[in-house]
């Protein structure tokens, strides 16, 4: 499988992948939205089963650069019952250029089209206002707000977001 936007290629994350995915991890961190997620790993022999264990489930996707080849990130979908959830990450070197929102849009069109996918959601805390926009802009609404910890002493809101697509 592969998806060409304007400026974009995507397909099915490899473990050939490893070594960028390990950068991307890296970079992800070093930013300030890390404290909202999981950290990811930076050391080689964890960074490659990472990767594996994602491109074995066939539910992420690499983002390239066409221009260069260069991977600028990924995005993946977890499917939970008749529900899509949306997840990605894109190296910092390549934010605010509309890479996630081309790809997030192609990779939408793709599970509508070619799984029937209806109902998408995503989840961010709400200080994340560059995802917030982002999922707003791609038309997702937020449905809820939740807390959430990861260490019981830090915590953080999330929104809760959905999208209802049409074949």
């Amino acid at each position: 499988m592969r998806l060409e936007t304007n400026r974009l290629y995507i397909r099915r994350l490899h473990i050939t992948d490893w070594q960028a995915m390990k950068e991307i991890f890296t970079d992800f961190n070093q930013s300030k939205y890390a404290a909202y997620d999981m950290p990811l790993p930076t050391e080689d022999e964890e960074a490659k089963a990472l990767t594996q264990r994602f491109a074995d489930s066939n539910s992420f996707f690499a983002i390239f650069l066409k221009e260069t080849s260069d991977m600028l990130g990924y995005v993946c979908f977890h499917k939970d019952g008749d529900r899509y959830d949306l997840g990605y990450c894109f190296h910092s070197a390549h934010h605010s250029k509309g890479y996630a929102y081309e790809s997030i849009r192609a990779l939408i069109d793709f599970w509508v089209s070619d799984h029937g996918a209806v109902h998408f959601t995503a989840g961010t805390a709400l200080e994340n206002a560059p995802s917030c926009k982002l999922l707003d802009k791609l038309g997702f609404t937020c449905v809820s707000t939740e807390t959430v910890s990861f260490d019981n002493v830090f915590s953080f809101q999330a929104g809760i977001f959905v999208l209802n697509a049409s074949h």
